[in-house]
């Protein structure tokens, strides 16, 4: 039973938004979408915002609140058995941000290159120890936010760094509009082509980018759900997650296309557009370097804001099954986290530590940046409504209740298996793009497929104890 909560309902939200809003609202946005179609990608898009991923919002908000724990915890309240479903989740967040905050620090790194005028290269940056150095920056500045509680720490740099985030993307936006390429990036960003919607690859493209740019399935909002206060309207508040994660990513769109299309660039590069390709394009502006350091800066505030977010889903569990106070799980985990990430940080440095021919931080990515989400959101879906039913939040539900029980585990199952497949891109596009191996698709495809069955299995005997107790439910 948490005892923090957060001071007041802007506050929450603003915690919330932040850790929705973070890198894969700026650059992926924008290389999915110049990917798949440009406008059309938004239909399928918006489709899965508000009829997906808003409806698994309020579930795990919901959960949060009645329960009043950690996303470990949770699970073990319907199940002792499915304590192992919560820890799979926390280790999947933190294995997430041990290299989410590897490229926090490429962003931190670019960001004081251009405020101090030295404008490096992305191949002289990752050519010495600079990546390493800014990534341990990265990690102590997260650990030392979440170090600080909810109010004192979470809320205090939510407060700060978004208002700034959405001042920065504003700002940028409106320059944007007296690039020579306005029209033709407002043309591509917002006029389908409807022919691309029987691709089913869009579609799996779409509902991937919405989980995770919307951080739902991750135990984020379940524990953020668990600092909120009795009488929160969590549609409500859903709703206005969502309508401000789309808003920071066609943002970001009206940022970035204008200087795609007036220097001649390509609209589906990922990290290579952000580190490589628009800083040649700053250098041609008349305030290039203005520019880069707004840029950049968006960025880093809107990577941190998430960072924390990741992390404080594991000092939440240790804290409640460690019994040790805030200070100390927070050192324990930012250090383990930094212990884990430091391969995927030499990997992109003068060590150059390769798998295979491949960077750790690419293995890693397309390992558990790519099946983390889904099958974490799959677990969170089944298992907190299918194998429990609290009456508050079915409640706190309502209509949307069939949403989450018949449609969102089907259709997380389809997407992680997609993602097996190839069908789906990984959750970064990185500068080593190399084809992935079909066959290592098929195997992963089958594990995952394994692991879907199992948890199956294993919820048809729990539901069946559940039909035999009539309705009582988990305590």
């Amino acid at each position: 039973m948490t005892a923090e909560r957060w001071s007041s309902r802007v506050g929450f939200l603003l915690a919330t938004v932040g850790a929705a809003v973070g890198l894969g609202n700026i650059w992926r946005f924008s290389s999915v979408l110049g990917a798949n179609g440009g406008g059309a990608y938004l239909v399928p898009y918006l489709l899965a915002a508000f009829a997906l991923a808003v409806p698994l919002l309020v579930l795990e908000l919901a959960v949060g609140r009645t329960l009043r724990t950690d996303v470990v915890s949770a699970f073990s309240s319907v199940d002792r058995s499915y304590t192992a479903f919560g820890w799979l989740v926390v280790g999947g967040v933190l294995l997430i941000l041990s290299y989410y905050l590897v490229l926090t620090g490429w962003v931190l790194g670019f960001l004081i290159s251009w405020l101090v005028g030295s404008q490096t290269p992305f191949s002289t940056f990752t050519s010495g120890w600079l990546p390493v150095g800014y990534f341990v920056v990265v990690t102590i500045l997260t650990g030392g936010i979440v170090s600080r509680g909810v109010r004192g720490g979470i809320e205090r740099m939510a407060k700060v760094v978004m208002p700034t985030v959405f001042a920065l993307l504003v700002l940028l936006a409106l320059y944007a509009v007296t690039f020579p390429g306005w029209g033709e990036a407002v043309t591509f960003l917002f006029t389908p082509d409807l022919s691309v919607l029987a691709e089913p690859g869009v579609w799996s493209a779409a509902v991937g980018q919405v989980f995770f740019s919307l951080s739902v399935g991750q135990g984020i909002m379940l524990t953020y759900g668990s600092y909120t206060d009795e009488g929160m309207d969590f549609f409500r508040s859903s709703l206005l997650i969502t309508v401000a994660d789309i808003a920071a990513a066609l943002l970001a769109g009206l940022v970035i296309f204008p200087i795609v299309f007036s220097f001649g660039l390509e609209p589906t590069l990922g990290t290579e557009l952000a580190f490589t390709t628009l800083p040649t394009a700053f250098v041609s502006m008349a305030v290039g370097r203005v520019v880069a350091v707004a840029f950049f800066g968006l960025l880093f505030f809107a990577a941190l804001s998430s960072a924390v977010s990741l992390l404080e889903v594991g000092v939440a569990a240790a804290t409640t099954w460690t019994r040790i106070d805030r200070m100390r799980a927070t050192a324990l985990l930012t250090a383990g986290v930094f212990v884990a990430g430091i391969p995927s940080a030499l990997s992109y440095s003068s060590v150059r530590l390769l798998v295979a021919g491949r960077p750790v931080l690419d293995i890693v990515d397309e390992s558990v940046g790519t099946y983390a989400l889904p099958v974490s959101g799959f677990l969170i879906a089944v298992v907190f409504v299918w194998a429990a039913d609290f009456e508050a939040v079915h409640e706190e539900l309502g209509r949307l209740y069939p949403l989450v029980k018949y449609v969102i585990p089907p259709v997380l199952a389809l997407v992680t298996l997609a993602r097996a497949l190839g069908v789906a891109r990984p959750a970064w596009r990185l500068l080593i793009d190399q084809p992935r191996d079909g066959l290592l698709g098929v195997v992963v495809a089958g594990l995952i497929l394994s692991l879907l069955v199992a948890l199956g299995w294993l919820l048809r005997s729990k539901l069946s104890d559940a039909a035999r107790r009539c309705g009582r439910q988990p305590r």
